[in-house]
């Protein structure tokens, strides 16, 4: 499945207007189509659980000004994914993710670590996922993706944050060309957070609710000093 980079990546300072426009998805030749059928029935076979979702590809990022920035995207299905590791075959396919960065109040800043079931186990992130595209004919803009962020907040951590509260942060390109888009939730005391996320792993319990891709056996943690989130 698509994961978010590995750091370092390149940000796209100066960001400060964030444009979407969908695409057709490019036409894939018979070969292609093969292998890619071919890589998912092996995927599915080694772990049965997959699950075959919509998903947004970046298609191309141009700017516009100094300070606007214009991401063409297309619809995909995660097998997609899949061909960027075939050797003969290969597409240049990069995904498109949310991220937020939720700070304490003294100006550190949260990060879970990926469970066990997932591609990178232990590595350390923040709260985020990949983009969902939005009902055929409908748009996808910076709100819905202002809206999949705290989505992404609350799923992983706990916190219910007001959507229009996620600022815009930054913008980056990791090295497969995948593409971040980083909010900037409103500042929290550590142990509010905490205690969100303690409820949350309760909750799950208690109902039965599959675990997210966060540990939650490791819990949060906080990184940085005061006050790497300043504007």
């Amino acid at each position: 499945m698509p994961d978010q980079p590995q750091a370092p990546a390149e940000e796209l300072t100066g960001v400060r207007r964030l444009l979407l426009a969908e695409t057709d998805p490019p036409r894939l030749t018979d070969e292609q189509t093969a292998a890619v059928e071919r890589r998912w029935e092996e995927a599915v076979a080694a772990n049965p659980a997959l699950f075959d979702g919509p998903t947004v590809v970046c298609a191309g990022l141009e700017w516009k000004d100094s300070h606007t920035l214009l991401l063409t995207w297309y619809r995909a299905t995660y097998r997609l994914y899949l061909l960027r590791l075939d050797p003969v075959h290969a597409v240049h396919a990069p995904s498109v993710f949310v991220s937020v960065g939720q700070p304490t109040d003294d100006g550190r800043l949260l990060v879970g670590r990926m469970a066990s079931s997932t591609a990178h186990s232990g590595r350390w992130q923040l709260p985020g996922g990949t983009i969902e595209p939005p009902e055929a004919g409908a748009a996808l803009d910076l709100e819905c993706l202002r809206r999949h962020a705290a989505r992404e907040l609350a799923e992983e951590i706990g916190r219910e944050a007001v959507t229009e509260d996620l600022e815009l942060w930054t913008v980056t390109r990791g090295d497969k060309g995948n593409v971040g888009v980083h909010f900037r939730a409103p500042a929290c005391p550590a142990e509010a957070l905490t205690e969100q996320f303690t409820q949350l792993v309760a909750a799950e319990n208690a109902g039965g609710v599959p675990l997210c891709l966060w540990s939650r056996e490791t819990g949060v943690r906080w990184v940085g000093e005061p006050c790497s989130m300043a504007g």
